[in-house]
């Protein structure tokens, strides 16, 4: 039987309004400032010449000998973990946070076959190269896909799995959500606004609060995609929703043998094409209310963290709360 201790701690689309960002960005978000070092790690895959940013962050004060290795999600990047990145850095951990293939400050290759098993690959390429043999695992949305397969993977260099609001917990398709084709996403892509952003995460991620310090993130996505490689990026984001929307994780949560910490804000309602499904599918998919207790109960050897009221980002939202329950829990798993 699972072993679970329940813990309880107190579409981004066009708008009517015209677009508005602060700036654009290259393709690989150049212009926009990452909060540590950048650096790049060059590889090949599938025939082509590739690089993934990444940011390598030494423990400050005393080190605890582990290394912690952070995936963002579909409209994050390796920055947005800035916050968690201190937290972490502080306790004394070594932090690697790569943005990967197709997204941010990452190559996005003409032609690329996406699939979950070769972005984990390519990340255990990066952490070969870094000489990580073992380390802990978090993902935060789509990134909890990635963590998911990456320890599905690699479980003895797994030490430990943190998912964070993961996309994923359940099977959108088999619950009904009508599939939408690599063009459909493209042209989704290709119509983003800043106040279709803002207005979506404010309204799905974040419990219909907004923080002024979110803007940076909104000006990174949009400036992103909307810089002199726009087509580009608009594409490569298109075949990572299909990725994402076919290549559910959901099934393979049973396999998963190492510990892990399942970190929930239960006002949580991200579902991937959720705006398109029926309305008698619409209501029921996305209740992390309901979603967090029910995959803890399918993980072997899970530790769930609720975080009432708060939405998909509990790490932005309340960084303090967040980072005391994360550290704890990656003590005690």
């Amino acid at each position: 039987m699972p072993f679970i201790r329940a813990l309880c701690v107190a579409g981004l689309f066009s708008g009517a309004a015209a677009p508005v960002f602060a700036a654009t960005y290259g393709s690989e978000l150049q212009g926009f400032q990452y909060p540590y070092p950048l650096q790049h790690f060059s590889f090949q895959s599938q025939g082509k010449s590739l690089q993934m940013g990444y940011m390598d962050v030494p423990p400050k004060g005393t080190a605890n000998g582990r290394s912690v290795v952070l995936m963002h999600g579909k409209n994050f990047c390796g920055a947005t973990w800035e916050g968690s990145i201190k937290a972490l850095n502080e306790a004394g951990y070594r932090v690697i946070a790569p943005d990967q293939i197709g997204f941010c400050t990452s190559s996005k290759p003409d032609h690329y076959q996406y699939s979950f098993q070769q972005l984990a690959t390519n990340t255990h390429q990066l952490l070969e190269k870094l000489g990580i043999q073992k380390a802990t695992v978090i993902g935060h949305s789509t990134g909890g896909m990635l963590a998911t397969r990456y320890a599905l993977m690699y479980p003895t260099q797994t030490e430990q799995l943190g998912l964070v609001n993961p996309i994923g917990l359940e099977d959108w398709k088999a619950l009904g959500v009508p599939y939408q084709s690599v063009d459909q996403w493209y042209q989704r892509e290709l119509k983003m606004s800043a106040d279709g952003v803002r207005n979506y995460e404010r309204d799905t991620y974040y419990v219909g609060r907004w923080k002024p310090e979110y803007e940076r993130w909104v000006d990174m996505l949009v400036g992103l995609n909307k810089g002199p490689g726009h087509t580009q990026v608009a594409r490569n984001s298109a075949l990572i929703y299909d990725m994402i929307f076919t290549q559910p994780v959901y099934y393979e949560f049973k396999d998963l043998q190492v510990p892990t910490l399942l970190l929930i804000g239960t006002s949580d309602t991200t579902a991937i094409g959720k705006d398109v499904a029926p309305p008698a599918v619409k209501a029921r998919i996305g209740n992390y209310q309901v979603l967090g207790k029910q995959v803890a109960k399918l993980i072997p050897h899970a530790t769930l963290v609720e975080f009432p009221g708060l939405g998909h980002a509990p790490q932005m939202e309340e960084p303090e709360q967040f980072h005391k329950a994360l550290l704890q829990g990656l003590k005690t798993l």
